[in-house]
């Protein structure tokens, strides 16, 4: 099965017409947002701002990854914006962010969905880990990342300012160009899909998922 891919210079063009691309409106990442330290146990243990968390070598904080299936059982995943301070131009997941202080996974995953890409959908909790990565002399990720899968028909709307591209992918094609093309994916989806690959397909694939 091919895979459908949506470059996103066309609505650049449009969102550049209508004066939006760098409108504030459609920021929807801060350096300055407070996000949630944890323990190794997933213990609340205070807060720090972003861009703190993202120095090196990482400080270690909460967050999500989301994983959006169509109904021919494919995958979203996305180009960075090349304005991200953390692996621009590389390819992801579906969606992942941080939740914010004050707010919970469930209210940060549906925030964020409707953020990246103007969805509301049913996700449904796979696993959590920990992992650390740096990018190049920049910063770095230190994450205890909790992961998500759902199912859409929607279309998606990406936010020019998150996302470059976007393409619906068969999982065997990527299986297949995350081992052949490492080098353009980031860390966590390279943690990632292997594991959902090989204990929660089964349920991803019969999953009826929402509209």
């Amino acid at each position: 099965m091919k895979s459908v891919v949506c470059n996103l210079s066309d609505r650049f063009s449009v969102f550049l017409a209508m004066g939006k691309v760098l409108d504030n409106s459609n920021l929807v990442s801060f350096d300055n947002e407070k996000l949630i330290l944890t323990d190794k146990f997933d213990c609340e243990i205070g807060f720090a701002d972003k861009k703190k968390c993202h120095n090196m070598p990482g400080v270690l904080h909460r967050a999500f990854s989301i994983f959006l299936f169509n109904h021919q059982n494919q995958v979203l995943i996305h180009k960075r914006s090349p304005q991200k301070k953390l692996w621009p131009n590389y390819w992801t997941n579906s969606c992942c962010s941080h939740p914010r202080k004050g707010e919970n996974l469930e209210q940060a995953i549906r925030r964020r969905l409707s953020e990246e890409l103007g969805l509301t959908c049913s996700l449904q909790y796979m696993y959590k880990f920990i992992y650390q990565a740096r990018y190049k002399n920049i910063g770095a990720e230190h994450e205890l990342c909790h992961v998500y899968f759902g199912k859409t028909s929607q279309k998606p709307m990406p936010n020019p300012n998150e996302i470059s591209e976007m393409k619906w992918i068969s999982i065997p094609d990527l299986s297949r160009e995350i081992q052949e093309n490492s080098e353009i994916y980031t860390p966590w989806i390279k943690l990632e899909w292997p594991v959902i690959c090989n204990q929660f397909l089964s349920s991803i694939t019969t999953y009826s998922g929402c509209e």
